[in-house]
């Protein structure tokens, strides 16, 4: 049994750039972590039950489109009603301030903006999804 952190990396909407999730999700790989990139175009349901079968630790969304405060909720409620709650929930992207604190009280625990450094999200993602037994 693998004891390494799994994370789903997920573009929700129709946000067709998807450079950002996929140098996140090299940096994470690189970490040691395993990474699942599920690609351009999911649907909050799509990422949850994707999330769900690859028994994630947690789930990295980006966003460029700026749906984000439906996307992500959306994708938090859906854990929620699976009864993954256990499952970390953070995101990046074209973000702005003021709406990052609705998105955290609603479940989302971090979201990286413009600037962020992919170390920065890896040392975020060790520091506070955790560590599986195994």
């Amino acid at each position: 049994m693998s004891s390494r952190l799994r994370i789903v990396v997920a573009k929700p909407g129709l946000d067709g750039h998807d450079r950002g999730a996929k140098v996140v999700a090299r940096a994470l790989r690189d970490a040691g972590m395993e990474v699942v990139y599920t690609g351009l175009h999911q649907t909050p349901e799509q990422i949850v039950e994707a999330a769900i079968q690859e028994d994630a630790d947690a789930v990295g969304l980006s966003i460029l489109s700026g749906a984000h405060m439906t996307l992500f909720k959306r994708v938090v409620e859906l854990l929620a009603e699976r009864d993954a709650r256990d499952i970390v929930v953070f995101g990046g992207g074209i973000i702005p301030e003021a709406d990052i604190p609705e998105l955290e009280q609603a479940g989302v625990a971090k979201i990286f903006t413009p600037g962020a450094t992919t170390q920065s999200i890896v040392e975020w993602v060790r520091a506070n999804v955790a560590t599986p037994v195994g």
